[in-house]
């Protein structure tokens, strides 16, 4: 896997908003580019094959924010929400800081197992800071609000809890081109053209979730309409990932359950959701009350209504085993990852203590191969494993691979008509990242199955691609 570089500028390979200033984004569908194997709408067969989660990486750099300022009294999980412009190369963090809270700082660890007890005028806000590489922050003095008497900080707001920023695109007024969802009182919205110059919030107690996590809400292209996930709570499962739905983003439905942990100790404590490669993928969060942690996991959905969990009880991001460190006690996913030719970028708020405890809290790093969240490898080293996807509709692209390979291993790509006979195959011998697949004969279906047999290996993807590949090193016939 790639490590993070710091370089001064980026190439963005995936746009997760679709239709962007469309008119008709109403009606439109986003076309299916990016094939990920972790659908299983396309996979028609699988044998000896078991889907795993992908291998992530935690940057060396770790923690790359920490709470250094006198009104960032406790981080708690940061609910970060990481943005990078492309434009100008700069990476923006929306996340949430409590300025009325104890603070774990400086207090030594006998210190921190007496219980915390937070203050009846516990206060949250909403912060903001800005990155040219996405590893070295920086908090900017916006003079927007009042902390002890001065202005000279980098907080937007006093007050939200649990705020998801997005950027919509799809929003034709530009004074709504960034939008919060959030709780106060109520659950509530609001509106900005810059991220940073926001409205008055708008109450939607027709939500009617309780909504204390991290809440987050983005334009669904295959559904035409907004959509946020939330929390509930009930006696059995404790908490519980809701979900409500909009057209204007001011008008919502009653927010219903849409998943739930195994039972009361395994919770699942918040889930932030996006869309890509024709799926909406969920960072889905898990308090363990018995050992009071949060680790995140691996979650897909066809429509954002039936979620289906990868690996249940496997963390994507794990907390870290060393007593003390800053992901000890927490590990929490940001809102939407940030996706690069070579990498995957998972932002996360960690803590060096347990959820309950004492603890200091920082915004930290992870990174994934490209569309390596998760994929099918060998389920027994003895034979081969065996994925067949439904048919293709290839029409007049090429299509990719992404696999790891180990040394010795391989993945022999088939093209298979209708009736399963073979019409073409292509053999990888080495790790590929969209590397086009160069057919030992001419292809004229437009349409076929695609079988891909391999050992010591892991298949992530299959993409497709328009005329000129964006790679075709590595492949042979």
């Amino acid at each position: 896997m790639s490590k993070c570089k710091r370089v001064g500028a980026f190439t963005v390979i995936a746009l997760l908003h679709f239709c962007a200033n469309s008119a008709s984004c109403n009606e439109a569908k986003p076309s299916r580019r990016v094939l990920l194997l972790l659908d299983d709408r396309i996979i028609e067969q699988a044998e000896n094959a078991e889907l795993t989660l992908g291998q992530i990486s935690k940057h060396p750099s770790n923690p790359l924010m920490v709470e250094d300022q006198p009104w960032e009294k406790r981080f708690d999980n940061l609910y970060p929400n990481i943005m990078f412009d492309p434009q100008d190369g700069t990476f923006r963090s929306w996340h949430g800081t409590l300025v009325i809270d104890h603070s774990a700082r400086g207090k030594s660890p006998e210190e921190r197992k007496q219980r915390y007890r937070p203050p009846k005028d516990r206060e949250t806000s909403l912060c903001y800071a800005v990155s040219q590489d996405g590893l070295h922050w920086k908090k900017p003095t916006l003079g927007f609000i009042e902390y002890e008497g001065s202005k000279q900080n980098n907080i937007l707001a006093r007050g939200p809890h649990g705020v998801g920023v997005f950027e919509d695109p799809h929003d034709a007024n530009p004074d709504r081109r960034f939008k919060q969802f959030c709780k106060r009182k109520e659950m509530s919205v609001a509106f900005s053209p810059d991220g940073l110059r926001w409205s008055d919030y708008v109450d939607c107690p027709e939500i009617g979730a309780r909504g204390d996590t991290h809440n987050n809400a983005f334009w669904a292209p295959t559904l035409g309409k907004y959509v946020g996930i939330t929390r509930e709570v009930n006696s059995e499962f404790g908490r519980l990932v809701a979900r409500t739905e909009s057209d204007d983003f001011i008008h919502w439905t009653p927010a219903e359950v849409v998943l739930h942990g195994s039972d009361r100790n395994v919770q699942t404590y918040a889930m932030t959701t996006f869309f890509y490669g024709d799926v909406y993928l969920g960072l889905l969060m898990i308090h363990d009350q018995k050992r009071d942690r949060v680790w995140t996991e691996l979650a897909w959905s066809p429509d954002t209504k039936k979620w289906h969990r990868i690996c249940p009880g496997v963390p994507l991001i794990p907390n870290s085993s060393e007593e003390g460190a800053y992901d000890w006690g927490c590990a929490f996913a940001a809102a939407t990852p940030i996706f690069f030719q070579d990498e995957i970028r998972v932002y996360y708020g960690g803590s060096d203590g347990l959820h309950f405890g004492w603890r200091c809290g920082s915004l930290n790093l992870a990174t994934l191969r490209p569309d390596g969240f998760a994929g099918y490898t060998q389920a027994s080293k003895e034979k081969p494993a065996v994925v067949t996807t439904v048919p293709i509709d290839v029409a007049d692209r090429s299509l990719a691979l992404n696999a790891d390979i180990a040394e010795g291993g391989y993945v022999e790509v088939a093209a298979v008509d209708r009736s399963g006979v073979e019409i073409a195959r292509c053999r990888f011998s080495d790790s590929s990242t969209h590397v086009t697949i160069k057919w030992d004969r001419p292809i004229h279906a437009k349409k076929f199955r695609v079988r891909l047999k391999f050992s010591d290996a892991t298949v992530f993807s299959l993409r497709l691609q328009d005329s000129v590949a964006l790679n075709s090193a590595g492949a042979s016939p």
